[in-house]
């Protein structure tokens, strides 16, 4: 089987079924695909030398059509607290991704970006500053947590798919790395502690709930009335609160599983009195959990943050009419490494040394 060079194919965007058909390509056995999986995803090895079960026939011939993507970390920041890890990670491209190790006393999580920028335009976050780049694929994905899990020498046990982009705008290539992140012949980390936010693009979100997968959906919600989210979150333009409430509606019919909405809370923007009350009226009867976030700075930007006393006032009215709140933890804010924080990078302007 004879390829271009620039035609290798990444090991690391193929799932089990794919590499089942490289290898029947190959003129190779298919069982071979799961012990070569292992090699890939849960050993995360970088060179076919590596994979030391496998005949030198076989190895040689996947170093020919193949390769293994490789992520390169070019600087790595440490929070006061120590419990928050902002990693930039170089792509082979020239581009750079920012990545988020959060440590719980449940596990660590780790947050990953699913473009190189975004095109969504949310006004709360640098991620969409200066557009989008392009997609990420499945591999550079998985490649930022086993990164991380092989820099720390600890386990990854949840995911947050929170980082720079809008992962259902890029839904194939998310969907790919889901399924592989859960695989057995992977990481192996389950569903439940899978998290992923949307600003609200229906259709995928549609498209994801006939998946039935239990993962947590976050919806980026922000405002309680279409005058402001269209302001705040310009994808409201396109698809409304009440469409977007239909759509949220259906996917906890669906799923069985409730909806987290995400709300920044800005100062003398969306924090009165009067936006408490529409939030309620909006979401009563709903299956969902609201996460309160006093915004996290982002200088271009140019917003405050909400006084901890109004957020307080604010969620404990939510809790009055019986709705389900909580404030977020902040971690990482002090690196820039906090929701919203997270922005599109280029390796090639990069001075800095790995600390």
């Amino acid at each position: 089987m004879s390829r271009n060079i620039t035609e290798k194919v990444n090991l690391r965007n193929l799932n089990l079924a794919d590499m089942k058909k490289l290898l029947l390509d190959l003129g190779e056995k298919p069982f071979r695909a799961d012990q070569i999986c292992r090699w890939v995803f849960a050993q995360g090895v970088s060179s076919f030398d590596e994979m030391t079960n496998l005949s030198k026939e076989l190895r040689n011939k996947l170093d020919q059509i193949a390769t293994l993507s490789q992520t390169t970390i070019l600087t790595r920041q440490v929070s006061m607290k120590g419990d928050t890890i902002k990693y930039l990670f170089g792509l082979q491209d020239g581009n750079a991704v920012e990545s988020v190790l959060m440590k719980h006393s449940y596990g660590n999580s780790v947050c990953v970006s699913t473009q190189v920028g975004c095109r969504m335009g949310c006004f709360i976050c640098a991620s969409t500053i200066n557009g989008l780049v392009r997609n990420l694929s499945p591999g550079e994905i998985y490649d930022q947590v086993l990164g991380i899990q092989r820099e720390t020498g600890e386990r990854v046990s949840h995911i947050v798919i929170m980082g720079a982009g809008e992962p259902l705008d890029n839904y194939e290539n998310v969907m790919r790395f889901l399924e592989i992140i859960n695989a057995e012949y992977a990481l192996n980390i389950g569903y439940r502690h899978i998290t992923l936010s949307t600003c609200g693009l229906v259709p995928k979100m549609m498209e994801l709930a006939e998946k039935k997968l239990p993962i947590t959906l976050a919806v980026s919600l922000h405002a309680p009335n279409d005058e402001l989210r269209d302001k705040l979150v310009p994808m409201n333009r396109k698809y409304n609160i009440q469409k977007l409430l239909e759509a949220c509606s259906a996917y906890t019919s669906i799923t069985g599983r409730r909806i987290t909405f995400e709300y920044a809370m800005l100062a003398d923007i969306n924090d009165s009195d009067l936006h408490a009350r529409q939030l309620a009226t909006l979401l009563k009867g709903l299956l969902c959990h609201i996460n309160l976030i006093p915004a996290n700075p982002v200088e271009e930007k140019g917003f405050e943050r909400t006084p901890p006393e109004r957020v307080d006032r604010f969620r404990s009215y939510l809790e009055k009419v019986g709705l389900n709140v909580t404030v977020r933890r902040e971690l990482g804010t002090d690196i820039n490494a906090a929701c919203g924080q997270l922005r599109r990078r280029f390796e090639n302007k990069l001075n800095q040394p790995r600390p």
